[in-house]
């Protein structure tokens, strides 16, 4: 073999440098950067259902702190706090006639749960002097109320995107309501989510207990019970519905007993009076009405008028599936064997039912946007989604999230402009109407009955 042409078997091939730059380009296009690696883990934990309680934990821990903080650095405001323990001061002391109970706000209108519960807070709070800790217990109770309905979030099919969770940590007003004024409100919503859990679960007696308790704290929860009723009727029939809308009642009366041994007028008349008026003053979502109108016995008949109308309507729209009310109502006459209900039909009747009853209500005041805050990224999300499956981030998923987002920043304004003015209820009132008119008419009704777990995951990748 001669030196030629050994030297051309052990050369390396000459590389142009063309060559090694375009090499050098394919390798850093192979190797994605820290800002690309960073915006797909970011929109991975945003959208993929997998990762919901990764970012639901991470928001409360973040809620807790934030908490901390605000009681820390914002002062307290005493608006019914030392009143709830006059009126609780009165039963401690032996009093058991509800006509007797007061504080310095006006008599006791809320039923004995709310006697039991606040006597418990006035016992670790020192007669209510511990204000601080009152504050530390609610932040508790907030943190609480909030991994509860992520876990009602949880169960839907059709709004289970982690983003969603951060509209629940966003309202102002909902911090101040549960540790800067110490409300009544969220005592009542937690044994209710609790309920609409127990639902998701199938565990009908647990939640008709729960929705009982609830009940028991404050009357708002009977907002709840017409869809309560219609999903207990569906899922189990007559039979089990009537024997448990009796163990809701006997707890009830268990509860109230002390005080209906001895008085019992005082307290069915003071405990659930549905003939209270409310005071002008006060009101957050009819200010652009004269106080004449308000207070008019006719403006409380048209209300109350609509009400059932919108319950109606709702209720023929909820039956479609089960063929017609007609059908639905001779289904569960002759049903024997308990059904298992859909998780998002559960939660939409439920959510919107309560719905329907604040777009109807004579007044709501400041604190009652505890009764559905956390209710409204769902029922939004539900209202404005599209009839399918459609891309999260193309052109109608964006004006689609910007409909949802433009919404719930609306009714935060509303509750946050104090006193209220004439556009902020005017505001309040336009968004209670239009996500209960798109509930009202979306073609997209949740499934009645519950699917298989793999029609569920097949659903959520293309949400």
């Amino acid at each position: 073999m001669d030196i030629k042409t050994t030297r051309q078997q052990g050369s390396t091939p000459a590389v142009s440098p063309s060559t090694k730059s375009r090499s050098h380009h394919d390798r850093g296009a192979q190797a994605p950067g820290f800002v690309t690696i960073l915006v797909n883990a970011t929109k991975a934990n945003a959208l993929d259902p997998a990762y919901f309680w990764l970012v639901g934990g991470a928001l409360l821990v973040l809620e807790t702190a934030l908490c901390t903080l605000i009681i820390r650095r914002v002062s307290y405001t005493n608006i019914d706090w030392d009143a709830y323990m006059q009126e609780v001061g009165g039963f401690l002391a032996g009093e058991r006639d509800y006509a007797k109970l007061e504080g310095d706000t006006g008599p006791l209108v809320y039923p004995a749960g709310f006697i039991y519960v606040y006597s418990a807070l006035s016992y670790i709070t020192a007669g209510g002097k511990d204000v601080r800790l009152a504050q530390y217990l609610f932040a508790g109770l907030y943190v609480v109320t909030l991994a509860v309905v992520m876990a009602i979030y949880r169960r839907s099919v059709l709004v289970s995107r982690p983003y969603v969770l951060v509209f629940l940590t966003l309202s102002k007003r909902l911090h101040s309501i549960y540790v800067l004024r110490l409300f009544n409100d969220p005592v009542a919503m937690l044994p209710l989510y609790l309920c609409v859990l127990a639902m998701l679960n199938q565990r009908w007696r647990a939640a008709t207990v729960l929705y009982s308790i609830a009940l028991s704290v404050k009357m708002n929860i009977l907002l709840f019970a017409p869809g309560f009723a219609l999903l207990m009727y569906q899922a189990l029939g007559l039979r089990r519905c009537i024997r448990n809308a009796g163990a809701a009642l006997l707890l009830q009366i268990a509860l109230a007993l002390p005080f209906l041994a001895e008085h019992p007028l005082p307290y069915l008349s003071r405990s659930f009076d549905f003939g209270r008026a409310f005071f002008y003053v006060w009101t957050v979502n009819w200010r652009f009405v004269d106080e004449k109108t308000f207070v008019s016995k006719e403006f409380a008949r048209l209300l109350l008028g609509v009400h059932a109308v919108l319950l109606l309507a709702f209720c023929v729209k909820w039956c479609q599936r089960t063929g017609g009310v007609g059908a639905t109502i001779a289904s569960g006459w002759r049903r024997r064997t308990p059904q298992t209900l859909a998780p998002d039909y559960v939660i939409t009747v439920m959510f919107t039912c309560n719905l329907i009853g604040i777009l109807c209500a004579r007044s709501l005041h400041y604190q009652f946007w505890s009764w559905y805050a956390h209710a409204v990224p769902y029922l939004v999300w539900r209202a404005f989604d599209a009839p399918s499956p459609s891309p999260a981030f193309g052109f109608s998923g964006c004006l689609r999230l910007g409909f949802k987002i433009s919404v719930s920043a609306a009714l935060e304004y509303g509750w946050n402009v104090y006193p209220s003015t004439r556009t902020s209820s005017l505001i309040l009132l336009f968004c209670h109407a239009v996500v209960v008119a798109r509930c009202l008419l979306a073609s997209n009704v949740p499934s009645l009955l519950s699917i298989p777990e793999t029609e569920i995951r097949r659903v959520k990748k293309t949400l």
